[in-house]
């Protein structure tokens, strides 16, 4: 009963019945179980009613079904190579980021492995946005309350807030403040803190962000679903006739980072309005209407994704694969003629009169840790060398070569490469094993011989990979082209 009072005036509501079970759900149900020949039961978990932990505790069961053997055995398959590929099990493994409980469910600690992966992301996002014209800005991570009022935030996005803080000593009795959500309202009052001109526009404001939101605990997934967010967030600003041009850089900015840079395959999804929603249907039928025209006008396919934009704009959500084909949710491009409307933005027109700017939301990681969450799993935590915390692991074969191994180690450091000197009292063997365990791209083995020549014993990742004799300058010259060009194949 709860769940069909939630349901719109005009829902169908369909109910199936088994026995005494009385099932509310979009169905179908097969009349006998005898119907599905390969199924499998996988297993059972307790589940808070709603994803709420105050509420009652339920028994789930998941099972699988598929029409033929060959299907289920690669589904069960994809499910064993997934576990290994779980990222919160190589994230402690490869020394990458913790949850504790004295810091909170939700909340990431970046150890300083994690911290360098979540660094050279940013850095690369930085320079892609840089060249195209963009701005960064800086933001709090607490606002007063009044602000996501007048942006509307407040009350349709309350439930994923947390709860107001007192202000303090001095302030106004009744205003509270709020640790921000998003960082879309502070990017509008940036631009409405001058007069803006035709001729300034578009203005686009970048700004990797800390945000926090308030999910419940039952639905939270160790970086996948958290509560303490870091947003690759932008918002441009521009007229009526530059969002076409607009949503074909950012496109532009997918393909190179997601497809080029990663390799990875992804579709378009347009999301449309929602049943929660601020503006009138006029504002949203031109809204939706600019984004599909886009599209069309770029030549993209696209999925219709009806009902599923943000409450203050329709958008283009891009979902990519990972290396074992599931289906994972990444950039968005959300446009938005609600905030300008509500905070009353301008910029004067060629006509010498205000006229009302477009603003669009956007994020091509969507948050660095989902990201980062999504790359471990996607490349079992053996991350391309430009990405890779520790790229080169240095290993003297014997006390003797300890010298030469300590001059290649800075010579690789001074070349800019992240190079780690393993002069361990342990065999060679061992402590091959362990850069192999903590996926290191590249070995370079110092013995006798090398430190005589010169030359250095590289052996790149995994198995069946030899070992190749090369000079030290020609070893460092591949390792710098393999990092600049973000080189997913080693040249090595």
């Amino acid at each position: 009963l709860e769940r069909i009072e939630d349901l719109g005036p005009d829902e169908v509501i369909s109910v199936y019945t088994d026995g005494p079970f009385v099932d509310l759900c979009r169905g179908p149900h097969v009349p006998s179980t005898g119907r599905i020949r390969h199924f499998k039961l996988l297993h059972a978990a307790g589940a808070y009613w709603r994803g709420d932990e105050r509420r009652q505790m339920l028994q789930r069961i998941y099972g699988t079904a598929w029409f033929t053997k060959e299907d289920l055995e690669g589904y069960l398959r994809r499910l064993e190579e997934a576990k290994k590929r779980d990222h919160r099990v190589l994230g402690k493994q490869l020394d990458l980021f913790s949850i504790q409980e004295e810091v909170g469910p939700g909340l990431i600690l970046w150890h300083p492995k994690g911290a360098m992966v979540n660094f050279q992301l940013r850095r690369f996002i930085e320079d892609v946005i840089l060249e195209r014209g963009y701005q960064l800005v800086y933001t709090p991570n607490v606002t007063r309350e009044e602000l996501f009022l007048r942006s509307g935030h407040l009350p349709l996005y309350a439930e994923n807030q947390f709860p107001a803080m007192a202000a303090g000593e001095g302030e106004a009795e009744g205003v509270r403040y709020r640790v921000k959500p998003m960082n879309c309202p502070m990017h509008v009052l940036i631009y409405a803190s001058q007069q803006r001109s035709y001729r300034d526009l578009p203005i686009r404001l970048a700004e990797i962000a800390n945000v926090y939101r308030n999910e419940r605990s039952g639905t939270l997934h160790g970086m996948l679903r958290v509560r303490g967010l870091s947003m690759d967030d932008a918002h441009l600003f521009l007229r009526e006739d530059q969002i076409e041009q607009e949503i074909f850089q950012l496109l532009d900015i997918v393909e190179l980072v997601l497809g080029k840079t990663f390799g990875l395959s992804y579709r378009l999804d347009l999301a449309t309005r929602p049943p929660k929603k601020l503006g009138t249907d006029a504002t949203w039928d031109q809204a939706e209407r600019a984004l599909e025209q886009a599209l069309k006008h770029r030549g993209a396919t696209y999925r219709l994704d009806q009902g599923g934009g943000a409450f203050y704009g329709p958008k283009i959500d891009i979902k990519f694969n990972d290396a074992i084909g599931r289906e994972w949710q990444g950039a968005t491009i959300q446009l938005d003629f609600e905030q300008p409307e509500r905070f009353g933005l301008e910029y004067t027109g060629e006509d010498n009169r205000p006229h009302r700017p477009v603003m669009i939301h956007r994020a091509i990681y969507g948050t660095l840790e989902r990201f980062v969450g999504f790359l471990i799993e996607h490349f079992a935590g053996a991350f391309p060398l430009w990405l890779a915390p520790e790229q080169v692991r240095v290993l003297p074969i014997s006390d003797v070569q300890a010298s030469a191994a300590r001059v290649l180690h800075e010579r690789l450091r001074a070349a800019g490469i992240r190079s780690h000197l393993d002069e361990r009292n342990e065999t060679l063997n061992y402590r091959i094993r362990d850069g192999e365990l903590q996926k290191v791209p590249y070995m370079a083995v110092v013995g006798q011989r090398e430190a005589e020549a010169g030359s250095v014993a590289a052996r790149g990742r995994g198995e069946g990979k030899k070992q190749v004799v090369l000079p030290v300058a020609e070893f460092v010259a591949k390792l710098q082209e393999e990092v600049r060009t973000r080189s997913l194949t080693p040249l090595v």
